[in-house]
């Protein structure tokens, strides 16, 4: 049997139906085709944007692990009722909290936003129509910028200006126009106030091709509270050339009296033209939650929805859930002492004066902000003899280089105000180094002490 079956094996393990080991004369690559660089290289429409400043700058406190005044977050905590609500929404036992929620926004939450600013500007917001909520600020601008400008649109960006604006920008097609604030010839009162748009070079901004003006009141970096008569200048404008105004008022709730926070939504006229732009991580220190949200007529708003539903689709349900909570708190406290919207600018007050004594003392000259929670300050003013930019970011502006030369020397990090602006423009920032104060005062007490060194140093 044996010996007839032997012939049949021989034959089978010569077959195919079997798998062996690869021989050196089967092995061949998989494919022979070489991948074109041009072909899979970034998509045009990115091309530009491939650098970004807080990319660069996490890293560098990653590896030189300085006091980190750099990021605008606060490292003390936030209200407790807004981490609580957290816990009472993993707690509910509405299971559908958990799951997904309307796309443009969390019922609750979108109702609660209507309400808010529906009594601040005086009139009815429908929550449906004209709320959106999306991934942070981040998402609503990009949502405003791409919904709305067309290929070779032109959109005004006032400098200093937050970075993301101009990538958006460029991504959509569009052309910045960039106008820049500056300090008024002869100020002198090292206030943010001091800084202001020239009206004959912002007018001559405005053209055919216009389709929108970004406005960031207060501004980052710079602090300065945009003036009632500014906006309504502004707002001229926008009328004139019909043009949409996008208006990033994140720090709404950080405004220094006797500045005053006005929305340009609220001017005559305005509301038709202008989308608005707040985030939860600025209102209630919760930088990590993500959320942003954009309020305006439903005709703007539904751009923005068909750009959100193709993009993000749906954000986070829970967070939404305690936001919405968080909220309704901070509403059945508004206009007393208690509610965070009034108690949070008066405990940045503080931390402000302090900041800026302390950059005073040490020889910088610091503007002081009307809102928000940053300052820019006047570095030059130190001994360039004892600075040594040179082994740092070559090509770089000053400023840039600067920050890096104070960590690695001083274990401080602050940001270069130089990012904020065009590049035609980065000569306005480059004298300065910004520095956020919305952090624990055992953080600022730090910064005084190794500012102090510094100055030490300066003097040997």
């Amino acid at each position: 049997m044996l010996r007839r079956l032997l012939p049949q094996l021989r034959n089978l393990t010569q077959s195919t139906c079997f798998v062996t080991a690869p021989t050196s004369a089967t092995l061949r690559p998989l494919s022979t085709t070489v991948m074109s660089s041009d072909k899979f290289s970034l998509p045009q429409r990115y091309k530009g944007t491939e650098t970004n400043i807080w990319v660069e700058f996490i890293q560098l406190a990653l590896e030189n692990k300085p006091l980190n005044l750099g990021q605008g977050f606060p490292d003390y905590g936030c209200p407790k009722h807004v981490t609580q609500g957290v816990a009472d929404v993993m707690a509910d036992p509405n299971l559908l909290l958990n799951q997904y929620t309307r796309g443009y926004g969390h019922p609750r939450l979108v109702n609660v936003l209507a309400k808010l600013y529906g009594g601040l500007l005086g009139r009815t917001i429908d929550p449906f129509s004209e709320v959106l909520v999306s991934q942070g600020a981040y998402g609503s601008l990009y949502n405003a910028i791409l919904g709305h400008v067309n290929p070779g649109d032109e959109v005004i960006i006032i400098e200093p200006f937050f970075d993301c604006y101009e990538p958006m920008v460029r991504i959509a097609g569009g052309r910045p126009v960039f106008v820049p604030l500056r300090r008024r010839p002869g100020a002198a009162t090292g206030s943010s106030a001091d800084w202001a748009l020239d009206p004959a070079e912002l007018e001559a901004a405005f053209g055919p091709r216009t389709k929108m003006i970004v406005l960031n009141t207060p501004n980052n970096p710079l602090g300065k509270v945009f003036t009632r008569a500014e906006l309504e200048a502004i707002a001229e404008l926008c009328h004139r050339h019909d043009v949409l105004c996008v208006s990033d008022e994140v720090y709404e709730w950080m405004v220094f009296a006797p500045a005053e926070h006005v929305r340009i939504a609220g001017l005559p006229g305005m509301w038709e033209r202008t989308i608005t732009v707040g985030s939860a991580g600025k209102t209630f220190s919760v930088t990590g939650w993500k959320l942003g949200w954009a309020y305006g007529p439903a005709s703007l708003v539904r751009n923005m929805q068909v750009v959100h539903q193709n993009t993000l689709y749906a954000c986070n349900t829970p967070l939404q859930e305690a936001l919405a909570r968080s909220f309704e708190h901070e509403l059945s406290l508004m206009g007393q002492p208690e509610c965070y919207f009034t108690s949070l600018a008066e405990e940045l007050l503080a931390k402000r004066d302090f900041m800026a004594r302390f950059l005073t003392d040490c020889g910088m000259t610091p503007i002081v902000p009307e809102g928000g929670y940053f300052m820019i300050a006047d570095w030059t003013s130190l001994d360039k003899k004892k600075i040594d930019l040179s082994p740092y970011a070559p090509g770089k502006p000053d400023d840039h280089r600067f920050v890096y030369w104070l960590v690695h020397h001083h274990k401080l990090q602050g940001i270069p105000p130089s990012s904020f602006y065009s590049d035609e423009h980065k000569s306005l920032g480059e004298n300065y180094i910004r520095f956020c104060f919305i952090k624990d005062d055992k953080n600022l007490e730090k910064a005084e002490g190794i500012l102090k060194q510094l100055k030490e140093s300066m003097s040997d």
